[in-house]
């Protein structure tokens, strides 16, 4: 549990034209994230890796990629976006074998709302099932979970050891970590807050701005660790612009257009999954340049 911490990115998966995982790529950007932009920790398959429309050996696959590159310097985390139990299961048996940290787990997000009871339920089955540690990634409207049962479930059921909260809620999050304090690993994912979600007590985040521009990321990472506040405050207001830029329904394929412009590969989005327009590219273009 205690491993995970800091800036650690859901990394985008590159397909290549025909759809398929350019593996590669994928190791390319895994080295470049630990080894120049000195993030703290990878997930892979998550939602900014399109993890909705990978099969389980594709899950397998970006895992092995990413532990083998990773070599123990990070935790790995694997993510798991699915609508049952048995499929969940079956993806965290599918990399247990691995050196992974953790299963990031979404609630189940079919049309209905699981009662809390079912919810405790299904994240309980995945640890005791799969025996890896489970963090809930809080991300599903209509499924989302309150913070008193996130606290529930964190506490009452072994192997569950955190959560990714989502969503642009601070004060969910500032209660959240207020009710759960040190019992369990809570890594922001409220890309536009992340100065707040540290300077509150937040562990680290998981977001999709960090796969975007990470080393700027850990340079803020570093700022509020040291409560140098005001150069954190300034890397917040740049952070903005970016995520104001990038943030949109298709915004795995915004994070790999700036990827691209910075020299990092990053392969087309999995159909039907849009490239960015015109004019998204034309704002993520001045924002990234702002940067410099």
């Amino acid at each position: 549990m205690h491993k995970i911490h800091g800036i650690t990115p859901p990394m985008t998966t590159p397909f290549d034209a025909e759809g398929s995982i350019d593996v590669d790529t994928f190791r390319a950007d895994v080295r470049y994230l630990i080894e120049e932009a000195h993030v703290h920790g990878l997930a892979a398959g998550g939602s900014t890796g399109e993890g909705h429309t990978l099969s389980v050996d594709e899950v397998r696959q970006l895992t092995v990629a990413a532990v083998e590159e990773a070599g123990g310097r990070v935790p790995i985390i694997t993510g798991i976006i699915v609508d049952s139990t048995r499929d969940a299961i079956e993806r965290g048996l599918a990399v247990a074998d691995l050196d992974v940290a953790a299963l990031q787990v979404t609630p189940v997000h079919y049309l209905f709302r699981p009662d809390d009871e079912a919810m405790i339920d299904y994240f309980a089955a995945i640890a005791e099932g799969t025996g890896l540690p489970v963090m809930i990634y809080n991300v599903v409207p209509w499924t989302y979970l309150s913070p008193g049962l996130l606290t529930r479930i964190i506490t009452e059921v072994d192997g569950v050891i955190g959560v990714k909260q989502s969503a642009g809620d601070l004060k969910m999050l500032a209660d959240l970590i207020a009710t759960l304090g040190d019992r369990g690993v809570i890594m922001s994912a409220v890309d536009a807050l992340l100065y707040s979600s540290f300077a509150l007590g937040a562990h680290g985040a998981i977001a999709a701005i960090l796969t975007a521009v990470p080393a700027l990321c850990v340079q803020l990472w570093d700022a509020v660790q040291s409560r140098e506040y005001a150069a954190a405050l300034e890397l917040h207001n740049r952070l903005l612009s970016v995520w104001n830029a990038i943030n949109g329904d298709n915004l795995p394929a915004n994070v790999k257009y700036a990827m691209e412009l910075q020299g990092r590969p990053a392969g087309y989005p999995r159909a039907p999954m849009p490239a960015p327009s015109a004019q998204r590219k034309g704002s993520i273009r001045r924002a990234l340049g702002d940067l410099r």
